[in-house]
């Protein structure tokens, strides 16, 4: 008999154990970055990752899927909408195109530094967009990270003025803010996604692109580029978002769980992409690249070309309120 009791007990509490792990709550994080503790979005990634395990216990559990594993922006905006993906980091093009106000951080040279750019994204405005963004797409925006300050490359010329953009074929992501960008500046936009830009670049398909260091460095684009101009165009972002229903499914403590998660992931993300800009020069110097910095006079002539176009484009698209608004939280911090 007691033989008998010991065994209905412990069957008993291997399906208590079961029941358990049947409940636990899957996160399937997509980032594009390659698995590596020197890209700024995988190290965030695993940081998330360990907190939200160790601060739920297990109940909630999270899968990284670094490198595109599970497709592009486009797809990943898809997956975080209909709750394939739970989590994903994915930069402003794609984010632009399923929700069309996130465009306006694509306007030109809006940010003076990284400081204000925090204050704005941060603050009321960044919320606005956000709370907007959940209440037409279903997708929950957590928090705002660098992408890099964005710098046009080339293997023809230095570039130092608008007049040396012209007639360069120059790629862009997937937006058609960055299309009107390198228009107003006397150069020909190409899309290409990012999977496919190491190629492009070394077939000769375009002259050159504009991203930030990390991602130059992620794609080994210096390979094929030898000219970059820290014109600082674009504070490009990345948008940490979760589908809105699975947040919501979560209990109270698992929700925190994954905020502090998101708050640290946020600042790692931050503090690495903000490292490499900062140090742009060198670091893009090292890998062979000549690179020409630019007096805030010259930046002033790209400014000049380019942010007034492409702001009334982008007010055009999504309403004035959104560009003012922008501007308006901009001057509020500096």
């Amino acid at each position: 008999m007691l033989k008998q009791a010991i065994l209905t007990a412990g069957l008993a509490g291997l399906g208590l154990t079961v029941a358990a792990a049947a409940q636990a709550e899957t996160i399937r994080y997509a980032h594009f970055q390659p698995a590596a503790l020197d890209q700024p979005k995988h190290a965030a990634a695993l940081a998330f990752k360990s907190h939200v395990e160790a601060a739920t216990g297990g109940s909630v559990t999270v899968e990284i899927f670094p490198a595109s594993q599970l497709g592009g922006g486009s797809e990943v905006m898809e997956g975080l909408q209909l709750g394939t993906i739970q989590l994903g980091v994915v930069h402003d093009g794609p984010i632009g195109s399923s929700f069309p106000p996130f465009q306006v951080f694509q306007i030109p040279y809006v940010f003076p530094n990284q400081s204000v750019a925090w204050e704005v994204l941060d603050g009321e405005y960044g919320t606005r967009v956000a709370e907007a963004m959940r209440e037409q797409t279903g997708i929950r925006l957590l928090a705002y990270a660098d992408n890099g300050i964005r710098h046009f490359t080339n293997d023809e010329r230095p570039v130092e003025s608008p007049a040396d953009m012209e007639g360069l074929k120059i790629r862009v992501q997937p937006s058609p803010v960055f299309q009107r960008l390198v228009e107003s500046l006397g150069a020909s936009p190409t899309v290409i996604a990012w999977p496919e830009l190491p190629s492009a670049l070394a077939q000769g398909v375009v002259d050159g692109q504009e991203n930030g260091v990390t991602n130059i460095l992620a794609a080994d684009l210096y390979e094929n580029q030898d000219f970059v101009s820290l014109d600082g165009h674009v504070y490009s972002l990345h948008a940490y978002m979760m589908n809105d229903a699975f947040f919501q499914g979560l209990d109270e403590a698992e929700q925190q769980a994954v905020l502090e998660g998101i708050e640290i992931a946020k600042w790692i993300h931050r503090g690495m992409t903000a490292a490499q800009d900062a140090n742009a020069q060198t670091i893009l110097s090292e890998v062979g690249m000549q690179v020409t910095p630019l007096s805030p006079d010259q930046v002033a002539a790209f400014r000049d070309k380019a942010q007034g176009p492409v702001a009334e484009w982008v007010a055009g698209e999504v309403g004035q309120e959104w560009v003012d608004g922008l501007f308006t939280a901009v001057e509020s911090a500096q």
